[in-house]
């Protein structure tokens, strides 16, 4: 969906921020073989675990400071990552998603948008030190500067 929604080309670079295992960076590779790939992820674990067949395109770093240049990729994604840094690391990693985005990014966050899932999300969260109702983040998406497409993770 991502390739056809942002019509990607075969030779699209692409950034997974928080990739963990490299699932995704692997489903791109199987599907734009073509394509530049790279993931980045905070978990040393996550890395020396990941799977076979992206081990090259992997490695630890985090999203608050990424190690590529100002529109380095087609295609930023960021899935359930950046909300589990401190409300001043998270502005930063958006910041630098919006820098190494060439042309589109993604990011799913931890968010409600009534109190029933506020409460939800409250008894469900374990690891996010960012979240807020919706509109709340859509200002801060505002205030960094991020410009890229996002979606909300609501505890349902």
């Amino acid at each position: 969906r991502f390739r056809d929604h942002y019509r990607l080309p075969e030779t699209a670079s692409i950034l997974d921020v928080g990739c963990a295992k490299g699932f995704m960076v692997h489903d791109f590779r199987e599907l734009m073989p073509r394509a530049t790939l790279e993931g980045i992820d905070v978990s040393e674990y996550a890395i020396a675990n990941a799977k076979e067949t992206v081990t090259d395109l992997v490695r630890v770093g985090n999203a608050k400071d990424l190690p590529y240049g100002d529109g380095s990729f087609d295609l930023v994604v960021s899935i359930n990552t950046i909300h589990n840094l401190p409300l001043e690391e998270c502005k930063q990693a958006l910041r630098e998603i919006h820098r190494v985005s060439r042309a589109n990014a993604f990011v799913t966050v931890d968010a409600w948008r009534t109190e029933e899932e506020r409460e939800r999300l409250m008894k469900w969260n374990l690891t996010a030190l960012t979240y807020m109702h919706v509109a709340e983040w859509k200002e801060l998406f505002a205030k960094v500067g991020y410009t890229g497409d996002y979606y909300w993770f609501i505890a349902e």
